[in-house]
């Protein structure tokens, strides 16, 4: 009798030995880990880092409390800054606006020894930067707006080829050049994440400031509302796009001999008064120094702005 129950403990021993040692124990271990990972990493801190933080303005802590109590007014600038693709932040680029205003008015205070003449020079020295950035959107855009078409053939393509609206935007985005690529990339990624993809579309059309991107947008609306064909839209859009542009260069070649007359008659007063500052600054102090100089001065300046902003109107042809 002892000895069977002795072989039956032992048989019992070895089973639930090897049971845990099996089963029982890689489970412990991995149970402790996760227990390990929870209590360093708690469900709040957890959710905090899932959160995307919000881009700070400035590394200057109180000046980017101050440029986040005014963002509502800076909003425009920091909407050129994105639509232009310059990696700057808006605390950096006012700095750097200021620091040039600061410079062109100390330089011309030290040259002419006028407080009246170095605040006009420092006001429009500090605008320096904001037209650098509208110039890198200007040309943003029209590189987005030359491989728009070609990007909405690519999605057509895609939607002839049997795949979902969203692959199209992936294919875009991933085999298309910048600026079209990121944009349809943020695109893809927002509705990717949980975004409703008429938002996103809106939102897309925002910071893409085209008419095209609004037809685009409000077809692709149209389509999911009410159905129909969204690869024929595309590709109507896109041969639309395309004839605008031809007509564009056209208008452009028989436009040239107008835009460079143009362009020689707005640059040649200020030229000429450099010249003359340069060559007889005496010249200039007894302009200057007169009150009926200033005034002519003045009806100088107004007439030069006058007059190119009727040359520009001009020579610029709506099509």
């Amino acid at each position: 009798m002892v000895p069977v129950i002795l072989t039956f403990v032992l048989t019992l021993t070895l089973v639930v030995g090897a049971y845990w040692l099996v089963v029982v124990r890689p489970e412990e271990q991995v149970q402790d880990v996760i227990w390990r990972r929870l209590k360093t990493k708690g469900p709040a801190q957890a959710r905090v880092e899932l959160l995307k933080r919000a881009q700070e303005l400035s590394n200057v802590p109180a000046f980017n409390a101050l440029l986040n109590r005014s963002k509502g007014g800076l909003r425009p600038l920091e909407t050129l800054i994105t639509q232009s693709g310059t990696e700057i932040r808006l605390g950096t680029f006012l700095l750097v606006s200021a620091l040039c205003g600061a410079i062109a008015a100390f330089i011309v205070l030290r040259l002419t020894g006028m407080v009246l003449a170095a605040a006009p020079a420092g006001a429009f020295a500090s605008t320096l930067p904001t037209s650098v950035l509208r110039l890198k959107r200007t040309r943003r855009i029209l590189r987005f707006e030359e491989q728009f078409p070609e990007a909405l053939s690519l999605i057509s393509r895609a939607l002839k080829a049997g795949h979902t609206f969203t692959t199209g935007l992936s294919m875009v985005s991933e085999e298309m050049p910048a600026p079209i690529g990121p944009e349809f990339k943020l695109l893809y990624d927002q509705q990717n994440y949980g975004m409703p993809l008429p938002d996103a579309l809106k939102e897309f059309a925002e910071r893409v400031p085209l008419l095209d991107a609004r037809f685009f947008v409000t077809a692709v609306l149209i389509q999911r509302e009410s159905g129909g064909n969204l690869s024929e839209v595309l590709d109507n859009i896109a041969t639309v796009i395309r004839d605008r542009f031809r007509v564009k260069r056209q208008i452009r070649v028989i436009s040239a001999h107008a835009r460079m007359t143009g362009f020689v008659l707005v640059c040649v007063p200020p030229g000429l008064a450099a010249i003359l500052f340069v060559i007889n600054p005496d010249h200039w102090k007894t302009l200057i120094g007169s009150p009926l100089g200033i005034k002519l001065i003045i009806a100088a300046v107004v007439l030069q702005i006058t007059g190119t902003l009727i040359i520009r109107k001009m020579i610029r042809i709506e099509y």
